[in-house]
């Protein structure tokens, strides 16, 4: 489900669009609504609230004239992409119902996670060409007197 719902829009309309349907049983409308995000810091660890995210829920089962499905899919997005919600959810649904399983492509999870790793690299890499090294005095002062000690 975490990649599911992690994924990018475009792979899973391209992949999953097709057993969508018309009318899929709804058995939780697609609905949008905030979480509040918590955090830890310090040293003990406490928790404080860091503020709030939209995120977009659904549950269904497949339309029964595209696929037939017994499955519920679920799906939680970040955002506030019902499509992206509602995508998740089918994907979902077809994962879960070996019945289902081979009208998947056998490397959509795959797929997903390569991009998602892709993403991370890109990130860090971006990141890392930001970072600064500071030299500070102090440290070379502690490096002198290393160097009288080992004498």
């Amino acid at each position: 489900m975490e990649l599911l719902a992690r994924a990018p829009l475009d792979l899973l309309e391209s992949v999953v669009s097709p057993f969508c349907g018309a009318q899929p049983q709804w058995l939780r409308v697609p609905e949008t609504g905030l979480v509040m995000l918590q955090a830890r810091a310090g040293g003990t660890g406490e928790r404080f609230n860091l503020g709030e995210a939209a995120v977009t829920r659904c549950a269904l089962r497949p339309d029964p004239a595209v696929v037939v499905c017994e499955a519920v899919g679920v799906a939680y997005v970040l955002g506030r992409s019902k499509r992206h919600a509602e995508l998740a959810a089918t994907a979902d649904a077809l994962l879960q119902d070996p019945a289902c399983q081979p009208n998947v492509p056998a490397d959509l999870l795959a797929r997903i996670e390569a991009h998602l790793a892709e993403a991370h690299r890109t990130r860090m890499a971006r990141a890392l060409a930001t970072k600064v090294e500071f030299f500070t005095l102090a440290r070379e002062g502690q490096a002198a007197d290393n160097d009288e000690d080992n004498a």
